[in-house]
């Protein structure tokens, strides 16, 4: 007889104290999966939206400083702040672009590309040794859950950076 805490069918009756550990997991996980890159931004004085911001761009060179805003989800101000930063640094190049010239295109410079390289690896080994240890169902279950807690907006973005179109 299966086990009722780990059955599917117990999964849809779940008590707050499970809820709550799951909770729990969430928040340790996301310490964990932030800790490598927290630990080389801090020695250059960045913070983890600089590194959302490398990572989006990274993902889509050439991107508009409205479609970051509306990836990330700041406000227009906090990004301006991070893009300054990066731009000032030498690790993103803002280009104005050739349709529109009101359009900014943001990129990489190499150096960005590197701290990018660096801060992503870490946390794709992370990830790595995380769903080899949990197998390919559970790292098929995990991303079905993640998609189920995004809103639906935040699903159709999630669907355009993951299908290239963003």
């Amino acid at each position: 007889m299966a086990d009722v805490t780990t059955s599917g069918e117990a999964l849809l009756f779940l008590t707050d104290e499970q809820l709550r550990k799951g909770i729990e997991a969430m928040f340790f996980a996301y310490r964990g999966f932030t800790a490598d890159p927290d630990r080389i931004l801090a020695d250059l004085e960045y913070g983890r939206a600089h590194h959302r911001a490398l990572h989006f761009i990274n993902r889509s060179q050439g991107t508009t400083v409205n479609n970051l805003l509306a990836v990330l989800g700041v406000t227009k101000q906090s990004l301006n702040r991070v893009l300054r930063t990066l731009i000032a640094d030498g690790l993103v190049e803002s280009r104005v672009g050739r349709k529109d010239r009101r359009e900014r295109h943001l990129y990489l410079t190499a150096r960005g590309a590197e701290l990018e390289r660096q801060l992503s690896e870490a946390q794709r080994a992370r990830m790595r040794a995380a769903y080899r240890a949990a197998g390919p169902q559970a790292v098929a279950g995990f991303r079905q859950v993640l998609e189920a807690m995004m809103d639906e907006t935040m699903r159709a973005q999630y669907h355009a950076l993951k299908d290239g179109k963003s």
